[in-house]
């Protein structure tokens, strides 16, 4: 059974694969756990178990001297927040924890959905972080719709089996164009990276859902397991 915890490694490891791709890099500072994503121009502080300015304030100085526009933190529930209001963070989009068994997901048609990393319509950030899906080992897969001649959608998805008992993948940037949605676009691109992971070893899948995509990852059988929080920064 998937939970929260299970989530919140799978989150850090596709932020830390994001990373190892494009240039970026992972640090620690006092109970911190950061992972710098370049292609962003982003600092994320993944999950602390406490919020302290011996941590904070290291962390902050390394995202300025890297270049960081802006810093984010993800948080579970049970963390109190109140020492990052003292940095001029704010609260941002709660991630939804759901989880699905694959083959609850793998069942549908990819359709207008094709498994690719060659996407001439990308360029800055979605360009360079097309590199975590030409990695060896694989262990992330990218998937685009088309219709109508154009680009309606597209997803990530991510297993890595190294240390990963519960045999636990993910759904990662998955976006459908406004104008394409409500016509089967979300699922086509759901089973396509879906069956990628089911392949490599993966047996179920989480991800985290705003509540626009809440809808139609519930009727493709993932099941809300919980909420998170996430916290933001935008450096001068």
């Amino acid at each position: 059974m998937t939970t929260i915890a299970g989530c919140q490694r799978l989150q850090r490891a596709w932020f830390a694969a994001l990373a190892q791709a494009t240039g970026g890099r992972t640090f620690s500072t006092h109970e911190c756990d950061w992972i710098w994503l370049p292609a962003r121009s982003e600092l994320m502080l993944m999950f602390p178990t406490s919020i302290s300015a011996a941590g904070l304030r290291p962390g902050l100085a390394e995202g300025v001297r890297l270049g960081a526009r802006t810093v984010g933190v993800w948080l579970n529930g049970a963390v109190r927040a109140q020492e990052l209001t003292g940095f001029g963070f704010e609260p941002g989009w709660q991630p939804w924890w759901m989880s699905a068994a694959v083959g609850s997901v793998t069942g549908y048609d990819p359709g207008c959905a094709t498994v690719t990393v060659e996407v001439p319509e990308y360029s800055g950030p979605p360009a360079a972080e097309l590199a975590v899906a030409r990695e060896e080992p694989v262990r992330a897969w990218h998937a685009v719709a088309r219709k109508e001649g154009g680009l309606a959608g597209a997803a990530y998805s991510f297993y890595d089996g190294i240390d990963n008992p519960r045999a636990l993948g993910g759904i990662f940037n998955m976006e459908v164009q406004a104008a394409f949605r409500r016509q089967g676009v979300g699922t086509a691109l759901l089973s396509a990276v879906a069956r990628q992971a089911a392949a490599a070893g993966a047996e179920e899948l989480a991800l985290n859902a705003t509540p626009e995509g809440y809808k139609l990852y519930l009727r493709r059988g993932f099941e809300l397991i919980g909420r998170g929080h996430t916290w933001w920064l935008t450096l001068p």
